[in-house]
């Protein structure tokens, strides 16, 4: 038996001029869990919880238009000849998940910096929120109709199967790569949880675990942004698996259990450790 998905369309309700699109409405909702998670996990490691919404504006600040200038980069056929405005219109779609890890780790050594706290430990209680994150976002790409895969010969096994508007049947790579950062964000729970790891080990573990599945769903996906005959996309997550695996490696140089972590109370900032 087969399971067909089919995209209702991308907006939840209008109301005159204004619609809701469930896109904006998923990426709220990842946002909100993101950070009431990631408050919880940093009180765990000895990080002031009450600097978690602060760094969240950071990150949207950093992340937002580091994704969107990404996307255009490596589209710029398409806006090369069009009015200037169109670079920033993020309502109109567009942005890049690399990009958005770019900016989002400058300004979170930014605000490490300035607050006087440990990268390494922020990342590490930020990672479990964007692996679910992502898990919860791919899901707009669905209401989008983007992001699918290549068509499915009319005989295909496969037991899920995204069908498009014009009728043909895709690979629904927005579901293969939601349900990998849902495992992903299953096993950096448990080991917030289950393990005391240097510092920077979960961060490490998140980017080799992303890139791994994002490399082999992107060979799939017919959307790519390329740099020639390359998948842009593939390309970076090889260098991230370096970086990640760079990062596990290092870890235990680092302090291997933060010397606040398990006694200080949860409005106390860690040493610094950058």
């Amino acid at each position: 038996m087969t399971l067909v998905l089919q995209s209702p369309g991308p907006v939840v309700f209008s109301w005159g001029p204004l619609s809701l699109r469930w896109y904006g409405l998923l990426i709220g909702l990842a946002m909100v869990l993101g950070l009431l998670l990631a408050r919880h996990l940093a009180a765990r490691r000895g990080l002031p919880p009450s600097s978690m919404p602060d760094l969240l504006v950071w990150l949207v600040v950093g992340s937002l238009p580091l994704a969107r200038l990404y996307y255009v980069a490596f589209e710029w056929e398409r806006y090369r000849d069009g009015p200037w405005w169109q670079v920033l219109a993020l309502w109109q779609g567009g942005i890049a998940i690399h990009g958005a890890l770019i900016g989002g780790s400058a300004a979170l050594y930014l605000f490490a910096r300035r607050h006087r706290l440990s990268f390494w430990l922020l990342a590490d209680c930020l990672v479990p929120s964007l692996s679910l994150g992502q898990g919860i976002g791919r899901w707009g790409n669905f209401f989008n109709n983007e992001a699918y895969g290549k068509v499915l010969p009319p005989d295909s096994p496969l037991w899920v199967q995204l069908q498009l508007p014009d009728g043909s049947r895709v690979h629904p790579t927005f579901l293969y790569e939601s349900l990998w950062n849902f495992g992903l964000f299953g096993l950096l729970l448990f080991l917030s949880y289950r393990r005391q790891l240097p510092p920077g080990t979960l961060l490490g573990l998140y980017l080799v675990g992303y890139s791994l599945g994002r490399f082999w769903i992107e060979g799939l996906r017919t959307d790519s942004l390329m740099l020639g005959s390359l998948r842009v996309a593939q390309g970076v997550s090889l260098l991230l698996i370096g970086a990640g695996l760079a990062a596990i490696l290092t870890a235990p140089k680092r302090v291997s259990v933060h010397p606040n972590e398990a006694t200080s109370s949860p409005g106390i900032p860690a040493p610094k450790e950058l």
